[in-house]
């Protein structure tokens, strides 16, 4: 049974992570409604030249690719159904449809993670609370992606792996924090545990985030990011054979590395 009644609607993607994290705020708060963004996309018929260009680097960095995949596939084998609610898929967040489907329920609080960039109408739908999103990374400091995790082993910054959650915004991962924290995955076993171990806290953080603002009023926590710290946005086209190459040295010699000194974090506040 629901602890609190305001209602939720959720913006996700299909991936069994998304699946996860949507049966866990389930499981605590009165979800009312899913939209599930599907990516689709029109696909552009690839050369036979890229075709084995992407198998080769499929082989070639297997553990990369082999420990988002082992992710995906344990929360498909813990969660194999989405919570019991009204849904929506969609081939695009932004789809009108969606739209119609979360102004009908009337949301407290709309929550995001893993869907396209979110644009108008959407972003002004009314929310008594607002719209707040995931970011599997630490904001200011590491935006984008395609991991920011990932990221941060290649550039051999250990101390800004994290999560984010945010109000959202127009931005790529722009919006201002309401709560960060770091994570040590120098310790993990291998790349699929440190990887676990990122998602894990990012949806613990987020059921923490919705605690505090369903147990406080406003004014709730909203730090520009300009005023915590710089860092990079990284894209997808960035992300070369080169980077592959150096996330799998420096991987193999984290035990070996010191954490740089603290950098300025987003605690959520002990009470109002």
């Amino acid at each position: 049974m629901a602890v609190d009644e305001r209602k939720i609607v959720i913006w996700c993607g299909a991936a069994p992570n998304q699946k996860a994290l949507a049966n866990k705020l389930a499981s605590k708060y009165n979800v009312a409604g899913i939209v599930i963004d599907e990516h689709k996309k029109a696909s552009t018929p690839k050369k036979i030249s890229e075709i084995v260009s992407a198998l080769i680097d499929r082989v070639r960095f297997r553990k990369i690719y082999g420990a988002w995949k082992w992710l995906m596939y344990n929360y498909a084998s813990g969660y194999s159904e989405w919570p019991n609610v009204p849904m929506l898929r969609v081939e695009s967040i932004n789809n009108e449809q969606a739209a119609a489907f979360t102004r009908e329920i009337n949301p407290d609080l709309i929550i995001v993670s893993g869907t396209g960039l979110v644009k108008e109408p959407l972003l002004s739908l009314p929310a008594s609370i607002g719209i707040i999103n995931l970011h599997t990374g630490l904001s200011p400091y590491v935006k984008g992606g395609p991991n920011c995790t990932n990221w941060c082993i290649a550039n051999n910054e250990w101390h800004l792996v994290g999560n984010t959650i945010m109000w959202l915004n127009a931005g790529i991962d722009t919006g201002n924090i309401i709560t960060t924290e770091t994570i040590d995955i120098r310790n993990a076993v291998d790349l699929q545990q440190a990887h676990k171990m990122v998602m894990e806290h990012a949806h613990d953080l987020y059921l923490r985030a919705v605690e505090y603002l369903f147990t406080n009023t406003r004014p709730y926590n909203s730090v520009p990011q300009q005023s915590v710290g710089k860092g990079k946005l990284y894209l997808t086209k960035m992300w070369t054979a080169e980077k592959r190459k150096l996330l799998l040295q420096n991987w193999d010699d984290r035990k070996k590395i010191t954490i740089d000194p603290v950098v300025n974090t987003v605690p959520l506040p002990l009470e109002n």
